[in-house]
């Protein structure tokens, strides 16, 4: 459902922004699957965690941008063409990167199914996008109407998601297990805002561009990684998804809103200083 609903907001123009102006949409897509996955890695040694709990850390690390990443962007004012591409193609390529990454980073930790992950992937993702792509296509304009509303189901969706998984885990919910990764995920989304927000400054992009690149990164289809956690895995495994579909969506909630306020008390006084936003030489480059 979330997954078809994006498809239905993707047009032709999308993919062939990809294709136009690739740099940015691939230095954010590069930028999401090597900090993520670095990060819950990272944050798996420091904090001793074992077997399905690490597994199931990395394994949301691992995950695409999050749909969640496309409202809380908007909601702060960013580049929608930017945030909309890097979405699409990490997705798209999930179906490859997760299995590779769950291999490399938690193979010690639990056996990775990589082939059939690569199959569920593909199904619980790619297949969705595409029939939602073709919808869109041939019924575009009837669907306008129902697109406005895509956000909120999404939202509902994902909180049926998390509702699901909560009913599944609620005997491992409140467990001393429970208790270590609540700051991993903290932390986990937290450095990937951090570090996705840094990245974009250092390739000197303009203040839209740098928000989308910070939702990007720092935001995880965690619906998808609960999903796979309790096929694959242990219901254990899919606490670290659960959590982290809660927090991301209570943080993003809070750094939307003030990079909004924000963002208005600099335009008014950068308006009244120059009258114009500074272009940087690296947007001139790739925008």
């Amino acid at each position: 459902m979330i997954l078809f609903g994006m498809g239905l907001t993707l047009t032709g123009q999308d993919f062939r922004r990809i294709v136009q102006k690739p740099v940015p949409v691939l230095l954010g897509t590069v930028a999401h699957y090597l900090i993520m996955p670095s990060l819950a890695w990272l944050l798996c040694l420091v904090f001793q965690l074992k077997g399905a709990t690490a597994a199931g850390v990395i394994l949301v690390g691992a995950c695409p941008s999050g749909t969640s990443s496309s409202v809380m962007a908007y909601l702060a004012g960013r580049d929608v063409a930017l945030d909309v591409s890097i979405e699409a193609l990490s997705t798209l390529l999930a179906p490859v990167m997760l299995p590779m990454i769950l291999y490399l980073f938690a193979g010690q930790y639990v056996k990775v199914p990589t082939q059939s992950l690569f199959m569920s992937t593909l199904e619980i993702v790619v297949l969705p996008i595409v029939c939602g792509v073709v919808v869109h296509t041939f019924f575009g304009k009837r669907l306008a109407p129902v697109l406005d509303f895509l956000p909120i189901v999404s939202q509902l969706a994902i909180l049926a998601i998390i509702g699901a998984v909560v009913s599944a885990n609620h005997a491992n919910l409140f467990t001393a297990a429970t208790a270590i990764v609540i700051p991993v995920v903290m932390l986990h989304n937290l450095l990937g805002y951090t570090l996705g927000y840094l990245f974009s400054r250092l390739l000197r992009l303009r203040q839209p561009q740098q928000k989308a690149l910070t939702f990007e990164v720092g935001m995880q289809d965690s619906s998808l990684g609960a999903t796979l956690a309790l096929t694959y895995f242990s219901p254990a495994a899919a606490i670290a998804s659960t959590l982290f579909s809660i927090w991301h969506n209570i943080s993003g909630s809070v750094l939307s809103s003030w990079w909004k306020s924000h963002t208005r008390k600099v335009w008014r006084r950068w308006s009244r200083t120059t009258g114009v936003w500074r272009m940087r030489p690296w947007s001139r480059l790739m925008f």
